[in-house]
């Protein structure tokens, strides 16, 4: 492997490349309009155009882009080349500050849930000088910012960046009364990536795969997870491989990939970053997804990102391990050795635990899609109610400010797990609960909800936002009383009071919980299209409209725009098992019946007795019978959707109607491939899929 500091970063335009090539006054202007969010000088621009084009043509670049994150839920990018033409006919390299700060892509074939007509092309993009301009595919790519021509927003950065700034201002309130002046107070992220991986040669020949990212037929393999071997396990050759180039690919891009082990699936493995300032976490959660598969085809693989590929074994989410600090590096989610006497802590928990509570119906919401439907609930993800733990230390301090009673703290606890052999270890203050959906883990929190093929701007757009909502209404009263002091303390217990029921640190897996959440009055939103309608709730609105998110209408539009893609995918799966149904899967059940009852009619002729070829094909005959009714019964089903009057009813239609057609279908063909001999099956099985990555 090559010199790993010095590949670091090295397609990225980032600080020690512009202290290098930008005057130093410049790069001063630079920061200070960065760290105030302020927007810059049209000959400040210039100059770090030309340096930023200076530097892209040393690296072999000849275009740029800019390089944005429309409502697809992946990036999108205009490459244009950096010539300009000269008098004589020649040209010249150029990059000007205008087409460095601005961008006009086309805005009508993107998703605008109603705010943009198809006619109305004109959009633009807005360079975020917040996240490194990088090089990738010989383009200097420059995160940006995407809008209408009238203003709307149609991406996922700028509602982002809105977000942040939310919490730098409500936190920087409560950091005051404690006498704490900061630049900046940052939201960070890393997002634990899970994925699969696949034989490519086999990936082709699945059409449910090929169209719609995971297997729409497939019988139960013998061997799946049950023995617990594959979590953690050896790295085979071919996929440490694929490991080692990806987190060369990513170092070069300035992503911090650290940690990368197999999961519980056989298949299945993760990749781990570490922290780092939100916006730049979700950018470069992107290119994780986009360089996870291009560097799989390079090997002969697949990467597969939908949350739930296979049945029967887990599926794939993204844990979004969430804190706020200040840019001078203090974590506000630190506890500290004595937690129970840090009052500074405890007032961000207790805000954070409020904000979930009160917005518990949005941070579902943003973490619905049809393909994390599968997973939420399953005993292999989180369960879609939604919850806090706190863990076994913070659960008693708090219970103790509620009683008004004393805490007093056990001593560090050690393990001691071979007498003077192996060292002591120090146990930490809380357990990890891979059940809940927002565990606390020492100086963080896992919003483990989220679908591994989401981007992460939505769940953490939620969460900045209701929590900053939480600080302000924090500030606001703590900021007029005179014994401040006494003050936060009475708000901490009366938070603790109103909101505990969000608290909950036993297993989230159990039908118990499932009925003590309902009489705890938490929301349980199993489906897509029962979360979505919770996005335009009267206070949900309010809340985005009061800190400059979104627009009311901006609001309505995502919601629109979410229960179209719910419905558009239901549909192209359904399409895909028809196509399957009628070319693949009823043509190999007929040849193998045909020749299981060719074979029992030539032992017939023979004189054998008690041949199993007859009640075989009589067993596939009945279950080719009921595909075959049950294919034209979703047929149907499918018509019916063009009657829905709306997205609302068009989406719950799929979901209540044609997603159990589906299932059926599917029941009776998995039960024909238990049967049918496997050199006549037209796709290969999860056996081979699962097991298939040998070498």
């Amino acid at each position: 492997m090559s010199n790993v500091p010095k590949m670091f970063g090295s397609l990225v335009f980032n600080e020690t490349v512009m202290k290098d090539r930008l005057p130093t006054a410049t790069y001063k202007t630079f920061k200070n309009a960065v760290l105030k969010g302020e927007a810059l000088d049209l000959p400040i621009a210039n100059i770090i155009a030309n340096a930023m084009k200076d530097w892209a043509l040393e690296h072999g670049a000849t275009h740029f882009t800019h390089w944005f994150q429309p409502m697809t839920g992946i990036t999108a990018e205009k490459h244009e080349s950096f010539i300009a033409p000269t008098a004589d006919g020649r040209v010249i390299m150029d990059f000007s500050g205008k087409e460095l700060i601005q961008g006009e892509p086309d805005a009508s074939s993107f998703p605008s849930g109603g705010l943009r007509a198809t006619f109305e092309a004109r959009g633009y993009t807005a360079w975020d000088p917040t996240s490194y301009a990088f090089i990738k595919d010989g383009c200097l790519c420059i995160p940006t910012a995407f809008c209408s021509y009238t203003g709307e927003v149609l991406d996922k950065k700028a509602p982002l960046l809105r977000s942040m700034c939310c919490v730098d201002q409500a936190a920087r309130r409560i950091l005051a009364l404690f006498g704490q002046a900061t630049e900046k107070v940052v939201t960070t992220v890393g997002p634990e990536q899970e994925y699969f991986l696949v034989d490519k040669e086999m990936w082709e020949q699945r059409k449910d795969l090929v169209y719609t990212g995971r297997t729409l037929f497939g019988a139960k393999v013998p061997k799946g997870q049950e023995m617990e071997d594959h979590y953690f396990g050896i790295i085979k050759p071919r996929v440490l491989a694929f490991m080692k180039e990806l987190d060369e690919e990513l170092w070069k891009l300035g992503v911090l990939a650290k940690t990368e082990h197999n999961e519980v699936a056989p298949a299945q493995h993760e990749l781990a970053p570490i922290f780092t300032t939100t916006n730049v976490a979700s950018d470069h959660n992107q290119l994780t997804m986009e360089f996870m598969k291009r560097v799989a085809l390079r090997h002969g693989l697949v990467c597969l990102l939908h949350e739930k590929p296979f049945a029967g074994v887990n599926g794939s989410g993204k844990h979004n391990n969430w804190s706020i600090a200040t840019t001078e590096g203090d974590n506000l989610l630190n506890p500290g050795k004595e937690p129970h006497k840090n009052t500074r802590f405890l007032l961000f928990l207790a805000a954070i635990i409020k904000a979930v509570d009160e917005y518990q119906d949005l941070l579902r919401v943003s973490v619905a899609s049809a393909g994390n439907d599968h997973r939420l609930g399953a005993n292999e993800a989180p369960p879609a109610i939604v919850s806090v733990f706190l863990g076994t230390e913070l659960t008693n301090i708090l219970e103790a400010i509620e009683k008004g009673k004393q805490y007093n703290p056990d001593a560090a606890a050690l393990l001691k797990l071979s007498g003077d052999v192996i060292p002591a270890l120090t146990k930490d203050n809380t357990d990890r609960n891979r059940t809940s959906p927002f565990a606390f883990t020492g100086n963080k929190f896992e919003f483990r909800m989220l679908g591994s093929e989401f981007s992460i701007a939505g769940p953490n757009i939620v969460l900045n936002t209701i929590v900053a909502e939480a600080l302000n209404q924090f500030a606001d009263k703590l900021e007029k009383a005179a014994d401040k002091d006494a003050a936060m303390k009475k708000l901490i217990k009366e938070t603790i009071v109103k909101h505990k029921r969000i608290v909950f640190n036993g297993d989230g897996y159990t039908d118990a919980w499932v009925e003590e959440a309902k009489s705890r009055g938490l929301l349980n939103l199993k489906s897509t299209p029962e979360a979505l309608p919770y996005m335009e709730a009267e206070k949900n609105i309010e809340l985005f409209v009061k800190h400059g998110i979104f627009t009311a209408a901006e609001v309505r539009s995502r919601v629109e725009i979410m229960l179209e893609k719910y419905a558009k995918t239901i549909n192209i799966e359904a399409l895909t098992m028809l196509d399957m149904l009628y070319k693949d899967i009823l043509p190999a059940a007929a040849a193998y019946t045909n020749d299981l009852l060719g074979n029992a009619a030539a032992k017939k002729d023979l004189g054998i007795k008690n041949c199993f070829e007859a009640d075989l094909a009589a067993k596939i005959s009945e279950l080719t019978a009921k595909m075959y009714n049950s294919g034209e019964k979703l047929a149907k089903a499918l018509k019916g959707a063009e009657k829905c009057v709306d997205m609302k009813a068009e989406a719950n239609y799929y979901h209540d109607t044609v997603l159990k057609e589906m299932e059926l279908l599917r029941s009776y063909a998995d039960a024909a491939e238990e049967l049918i001999g496997e050199d006549y099956l037209p796709y290969p099985t999860y056996g081979k899929l699962l097991y298939g990555v040998n070498n």
